[in-house]
């Protein structure tokens, strides 16, 4: 082995021992509080759980929940005309309460030969059915209809499949999931299955359980979406992140949406 790829093998190792130093007991979260008993299914359980008092109040509220105003703008983009074609999102799906019921727990799913999530989905309709511009991934317009969306599931079990098409897409989230990677050295595992209710810095670690997303988080100070969570930690441990909406990232919502099965779909969630 040279010089250099020693150094980069030792750093690796002693920054891995610096990350795990820094995870601390928090004591563990409380399972049996009524308040959250919706939120637990066997072993798992939500980011609600770790949530503070305060801001289960502000989810719990629909009047409190800042991420209603991204809702509120997307009920009126759901009945705007929009492209060549002179549609909205109404003129082919009607209701939004009645037609979209239900449909986003199942997201991330194979159609038309490939991985696609809800925003996706949005955007193709947009681009084929309405004749419209795409909206960017993190842009006001698609957060709010991901989250009005996803809000007709609301309270429903997340329930996603793997079998069949979706099976060697969940193949390559599981392998990101557990891969180690970054200038740290770490793999989502060792935050949200080794560690979770575990401190690392001032922040409680979830299992990352995605069943709120779009979520509200405080730290932003706006609604945001899961890949720009996968973002984030990506960053966090010095790794390249990937684009959102990209085929890794994609394959990634599917093995973790596959981890919260049973868990009810929260968003427009509030997370710290």
């Amino acid at each position: 082995m040279n010089i250099s790829k020693t150094i980069q093998v030792v750093a690796g190792a002693l920054a891995m021992s610096f990350a795990l130093a820094g995870f601390a007991n928090a004591g563990e979260p409380d399972l049996k509080e009524p308040r959250v008993k919706e939120y637990i299914v066997g072993a798992k359980w939500s980011g609600y759980v770790i949530n503070e008092n305060e801001t289960r109040d502000m989810q719990d509220d629909d009047f409190q929940n800042p991420g209603f105003l991204w809702v509120e703008q997307a009920q009126d983009l759901w009945t705007t005309v929009e492209g060549e074609a002179g549609k909205s999102c109404s003129s082919c799906h009607g209701n939004v309460d009645s037609s979209m019921k239900g449909k986003a727990a199942s997201y991330p799913k194979v159609k038309r030969g490939d991985l696609i999530t809800v925003e996706h989905q949005i955007n193709y309709c947009r681009t084929e059915r309405m004749k419209a511009d795409a909206w960017k991934w993190e842009g006001d317009e698609m957060l709010g209809m991901s989250a009005l969306v996803r809000r007709q599931s609301r309270d429903m079990p997340v329930a996603v499949s793997i079998d069949g098409e979706a099976k060697p897409y969940y193949e390559k989230g599981r392998e990101f999931y557990f891969q180690r990677r970054g200038a740290l050295d770490l793999a989502c595992t060792h935050c949200h299955i080794d560690n979770p209710g575990n401190k690392v810095r001032s922040e409680v670690l979830s299992m990352g359980m995605p069943n709120g997303f779009p979520t509200y988080r405080l730290k932003w100070q706006k609604l945001g979406s899961l890949h720009r969570r996968f973002r984030g930690c990506n960053k966090n441990i010095r790794a390249e992140p990937y684009k959102q909406g990209s085929p890794e990232y994609t394959a990634l919502e599917l093995y973790v949406m596959w981890r919260a099965n049973g868990l009810p779909v929260e968003s427009p969630s509030v997370r710290k």
